[in-house]
């Protein structure tokens, strides 16, 4: 069984005024196809490309490990030199992830081929594109993004399944307190409603991006991402203009960065038992609601 799944619109192209009413002020996710047809990465970027201009660098290296509650979110578990990373990838699959990772503060020129696309909103972070690269095994866990951008997201050299969620389901998803990530003890793609009853109901988005596509995910969207290929993807990332929403991006980073690092350095597993068992309560009262509400 499934999350209660619909596509994502798909264009080819897209005015601003269209994106701006439809998408942008509607917080709605977007699959456009030709957005990247006049960028060089289109045709330059590929695996066996970055591993002749870059192959040198160390690269850490994250898995699909339930996160340590001693650690930060996302540490590494390995490194190894990026070319002989890029070459295992390719060569069988591998749980093993580059995990925001600035390619072009090694390689500047990189940034020439590729156009941002301000033609369609403001607010762009153009000093912080940044790049994924995943094994044909390799999960990234439902979460949203900690100071709550919008996100385009582009994928090269093979296929990626991705599935979204609007922000207001958060409690649904066992949300962990002070955090911007849910419980991974369950299956995003094939969740088991018994142990998680909350669950069922959720609805959601299912995502398919092919070399080219690219994907806006809206401020505040769940995303869970899963490499069907060893492939890679970049991110541009875009500050919403209202107000109110950059003072809850600085709170966020805040409450859920800094205060949660500095609990998981004091308690350590005290407190990551504490919230697993605080999320199923805080997910059940929601789910009661809800079926209130709905009559």
């Amino acid at each position: 069984m499934s999350f209660n799944l619909k596509s994502v619109d798909t264009v080819e192209s897209i005015s601003k005024e269209d994106f701006k009413k439809n998408y942008l002020d509607k917080r709605k996710p977007l699959i456009i196809k030709g957005l990247t047809k006049d960028w060089p990465a289109r045709e330059k970027w590929s695996t066996e490309y970055f591993k002749q201009i870059a192959g040198d660098i160390e690269v850490k290296l994250v898995d699909n490990s339930k996160a340590d509650p001693k650690k930060v979110i996302n540490a590494s578990i390995a490194s190894m030199k990026f070319g002989e990373y890029l070459d295992l990838i390719k060569r069988e699959p591998t749980q093993l992830r580059i995990f925001f990772f600035n390619l072009f503060k090694h390689r500047p020129e990189l940034i020439d081929d590729v156009k941002v696309p301000k033609e369609l909103m403001g607010g762009f972070i153009e000093s912080m594109p940044a790049m994924f690269f995943g094994g044909s095994k390799a999960i990234t866990f439902l979460h949203y993004d900690i100071d709550l951008p919008h996100l385009f997201h582009t994928h090269f050299g093979g296929r990626k399944h991705i599935i979204l969620f609007d922000n207001k389901w958060k409690k649904r998803l066992y949300c962990l307190p002070n955090t911007t990530y849910a419980l991974e003890d369950y299956d995003v793609a094939n969740p088991d409603f018994e142990k998680f009853p909350a669950l069922k109901g959720v609805e959601g988005y299912e995502v398919f991006l092919e070399h080219g596509d690219t994907l806006f995910m809206p401020t505040g969207m769940w995303h869970w991402m899963r490499y069907i290929d060893g492939s890679f993807s970049l991110t541009l990332r875009a500050w919403d203009q209202s107000v109110s929403r950059k003072i809850a991006s600085v709170w966020s980073l805040f409450m859920h960065g800094a205060v949660d690092s500095a609990i998981k350095v004091v308690f350590r597993e005290r407190y990551a038992i504490w919230r697993e068992k605080l999320v199923f309560k805080i997910a059940e009262k929601e789910l009661k609601k809800d079926l209130k509400k709905a009559g």
